[in-house]
């Protein structure tokens, strides 16, 4: 009996359902391991978001199917938020779609927008989504180099002919997972122009966009005038509001693409709970100024890392943005895997290897900062003994 398909057997196999494996039998074993892998937010939610939540729960006929659409607070609250942070003005009707975390509507939109022998451009080192949703779709990747000398953006101008003559999307992500380099609105204004160029449409995963430091602002590719006509945003509230777990997010943007979005889930998932729902709109609408907070302590666990890598001699910038620390792996290693490997064994400490986000990422590693304060300090303490 056959059960798998052809499609599924060109996925590679995902890099932390082999980890975790991995990692159950170290604990088994007695060790204690440090989770600094993965960016999944340690923060819980803010307090009116956990209310409303709860509020929502208690309410008997708060518990049936809801929208797939979503419900129009839903839209609203989205179309409020964008106005809110980037000074954007959607249509709430048209332009917001409501997603079971961002997550599925960047597969989807590949399966419903790509056709067998496209070509789908990929950021490398990009989240592996992208292109294992291209491969999916019969689709083929073509990887598009990001280079710290280039500020971790793409060089559109250096994609051939022959790959735009069948290119059908452009994924961007910025703030970028891994590498978590930021883009400007003069970038997001030449991609536009490109994507309108070549007839692609443009697809920006903005998973991170409120996670920033210093005097960086958030901003989004929708800011930039006529984006909405060729541009696909994706937001979240896994890392802007504490809420990984929820999954909530939406597509913003192209009202076309939205529609192929929609009419895929239409066949394969029913609308999300309705009082995580009412727990979004509250997020989205209310008090944003705990968010300066949260930065805060991201920006102070960015810098106690920063400054155990350089006591290690090891090479490594401070971020502005994100939850990731992007660095060269140690000499003595020859490659991203092999280092992670023995760091595991040595100190317990679990990093991401470059080469899982892609070929340009061979040679760095990826380190979350997603810990409570006394945890991550003694997995600090662990590699500081090295």
């Amino acid at each position: 009996m056959k059960t798998r398909s052809e499609n599924l057997d060109r996925l590679q196999e995902h890099f932390f359902a082999g980890l975790e494996e991995q990692l159950a039998r170290l604990n088994a074993q007695g060790r204690k391991i440090y989770r600094l892998d993965v960016g999944s937010p340690d923060l819980p939610p803010a307090a009116h978001i956990l209310a409303a939540l709860h509020h929502s729960a208690d309410q008997p006929d708060h518990h049936g199917y809801q929208p797939l659409r979503g419900a129009p607070a839903v839209h609203q609250a989205w179309v409020s938020h964008y106005q809110q942070h980037y000074a954007v003005t959607l249509d709430a009707n048209r332009q917001v779609l409501p997603l079971i975390g961002s997550k599925e509507g960047i597969f989807i939109i590949t399966q419903a927008v790509c056709n067998s022998g496209d070509v789908v451009l990929v950021p490398d080192p990009g989240y592996p989504i992208y292109a294992q949703a291209a491969l999916f779709a019969q689709a083929e990747p073509y990887f598009i180099p990001l280079r710290a000398e280039n500020g971790w953006l793409p060089d559109l101008s250096a994609i051939p002919e022959q790959a735009l003559r069948r290119a059908r999307m452009l994924w961007l992500s910025y703030p970028n997972n891994p590498t978590s380099g930021i883009a400007s609105l003069e970038f997001f204004a030449s991609a536009v122009a490109f994507a309108r160029q070549h007839d692609l449409l443009l697809c920006h995963d903005a998973a991170y966009s409120l996670v920033v430091f210093g005097n960086t602002r958030p901003i989004s590719l929708l800011q930039i005038p006529g984006a909405a006509e060729v541009a696909v945003e994706f937001n979240t509230l896994s890392k802007a509001y504490n809420m990984a777990g929820w999954r909530i997010g939406a597509a913003l943007g192209n009202p076309l693409a939205l529609q192929s979005i929609y009419s895929v889930l239409a066949v394969m998932t029913s609308g999300s709970f309705r009082p995580a729902n009412e727990a979004a709109i509250a997020a989205l609408t209310g008090d944003q100024s705990w968010i300066t907070s949260r930065n805060a302590v991201y920006q102070r666990r960015r810098d106690l890392v920063l400054h155990t890598l350089h006591h290690l001699g090891w090479k490594a910038e401070a971020p502005q943005a994100g939850l990731y620390i992007w660095f060269h792996i140690p000499p003595g290693y020859s490659t991203s895997d092999e280092f992670c490997q023995a760091l595991l064994e040595q100190t317990g400490v679990s990093l991401t290897p470059g080469s899982v986000f892609g070929s340009q990422g061979e040679g760095y590693v990826r380190l979350s900062f997603t810990l409570p304060d006394e945890i991550l300090q003694e997995a600090l303490d662990r590699l500081s003994q090295l």
